[in-house]
């Protein structure tokens, strides 16, 4: 029997120039500097804000919007700088049963010049229906490739930022 990749996780990982510490605290404390807005994955549809992490073990992640409102995405479920963190998250069309959960892991990889694999995985996607909003009616398979894709380019622009 051949195995089935897990769709129901999308995992990426980068090879970020810096040390660890340096990318967590920029994945964290500057996430609107290298954050890429796409208008296939908003939060809240036709809104675009200011990401904004508020670290710590009772930190958040949300999306600030110019008239003064936000979007809560997640709330810090696991903290363990340099190394990782644990956030839940969910968009304004999910429903108050539904959310994801992403992990992200900060290991080194070398001393000289520095870097740091930053591991993206992002459980809890079979859990979505396909009409909802946030799925835009894709098959999972197809939806998790689309979505691992749009992470590889949030940890591109990490990566241009960490340096």
């Amino acid at each position: 029997m051949t195995a089935r990749p897990d769709a129901s996780r999308v995992l990426v990982a980068l090879r970020v120039p810096a040390t660890p510490e340096r990318a967590f605290a920029t994945f964290t404390e500057r996430i609107d500097d290298w954050w890429v807005h796409n208008g296939l994955f908003q939060f809240t549809r036709g809104r675009t804000g200011t990401m904004v992490f508020e670290t710590g073990p009772s930190g958040r992640l949300l999306e600030r919007y110019d008239d003064g409102t936000e979007f809560v995405i997640g709330a810090v479920r696991a903290w363990d700088p340099p190394y990782g963190f644990v956030i839940g998250w969910r968009q304004a069309g999910f429903t108050p049963d539904q959310d994801t959960e992403l992990h992200v892991s900060f290991a080194a990889v070398q001393a000289h010049p520095p870097s740091t694999r930053v591991t993206v995985e992002h459980f809890g996607w079979d859990r979505i229906p396909p009409e909802s909003a946030a799925r835009h009616g894709f098959p999972l398979p197809v939806f998790s490739l689309r979505f691992a894709q749009w992470w590889r380019d949030q940890l591109a622009g990490l990566a241009g930022r960490a340096r």
